[in-house]
């Protein structure tokens, strides 16, 4: 070949295949560094890291698939190269019954696989699902704006604007809303997305190992602000929540004018609190998007 390398796309000297074989090495490396700082790898709950392992089996039983094609790309090109004169190849076959058996087999029997592991975690990781017996858990309810989130504490009777806090000990049972455009709640290290959707509710139970602070933010594209509608979440001790909860009750009221000013689209680049809110007002929320027949079947909420 006189140095050459010859590909399907015309000739490539060795020089070039050294640089970018060097460059992809480069790119995994640096790639690995980022994974490692990532939360979705290093869950910091039992949900997330319920989430983890799925991904990590659902990964490992591809590879079952992934692995031997590149072996055979490999060892085909190999065995069957230009130069490889004494290489038998007959391609004329009719029936190979083993092959034809492993090639239906082994993508049927990865389906049922999935399909079963599909139905365990559909179970296991239902958003709606309670971690705790009643009163065992904080209760916050959401509501989205453009673009910030609202949290409101109804056991406690204050609220935070992008700032979710809650007891390490405990699972936080939150119950979301929007009264703009519909977002996804994610926090990549507790576990999540569930969607927030105008006068529907839905719930996402959470639970953190210990005290941490993580970020929280709208995984659902919805507008100019969508990059910076971000949340800080902070698990704390007991002790650190009852502070945090007295300094809240020194905030001004979320009153009628307050929540018209948080109403209109822009980006918050600090959290809020408030002291206190109308009693209902989560509901009010909902009942504003609601028609007269479904406010008769929707269950009210504290």
């Amino acid at each position: 070949m006189g140095g050459w390398l010859r590909l399907g796309f015309g000739p490539l000297r060795p020089n070039f295949v050294v640089r970018a074989t060097a460059l992809v090495a480069v790119s995994i490396v640096l790639s690995s560094c980022s994974l490692a700082e990532a939360p979705l790898l290093h869950p910091s709950g039992p949900i997330a890291e319920s989430q983890r392992n799925l991904l990590f089996e659902v990964f490992a039983l591809m590879l079952i698939v992934v692995i031997p094609v590149f072996i055979m790309a490999i060892w085909f090109g190999w065995r069957y190269r230009a130069s490889a004169t004494q290489s038998a190849f007959d391609p004329d076959w009719e029936r190979a019954p083993f092959l034809d058996g492993l090639i239906w087999a082994l993508p049927a029997a990865i389906i049922v696989i999935l399909g079963f592991m599909v139905w365990r975690s559909t179970h296991q990781l239902d958003p709606y699902r309670s971690l705790a017996a009643a009163g065992d858990s904080t209760q916050v309810q959401v509501i989205t704006l453009e673009w910030k989130y609202v949290f409101l504490y109804p056991k406690e009777g204050i609220a935070s604007v992008n700032e979710l806090v809650f007891p390490a000990d405990k699972p936080v049972q939150l119950v979301m809303t929007s009264d703009s455009a519909m977002t996804s709640l994610l926090i990549p290290a507790l576990g999540g997305q569930v969607y927030a959707m105008a006068g529907m509710a839905t719930r996402l139970n959470l639970l953190a190992f210990g005290p941490g602070e993580f970020l929280g933010r709208n995984a659902l594209y919805n507008g100019d602000g969508f990059a910076d509608q971000t949340f800080r979440v902070r698990a704390v001790t007991q002790a650190e929540f009852s502070d945090w909860i007295a300094s809240a009750k020194q905030a001004p009221v979320l009153d009628a004018a307050a929540y018209k000013d948080l109403s209109q689209p822009g980006i918050l680049r600090r959290p809020l609190q408030y002291s206190q809110f109308a009693s209902g007002f989560f509901q009010s929320i909902l009942d504003k998007y609601a028609t007269p027949l479904k406010m008769q079947q929707t269950p009210r909420h504290p």
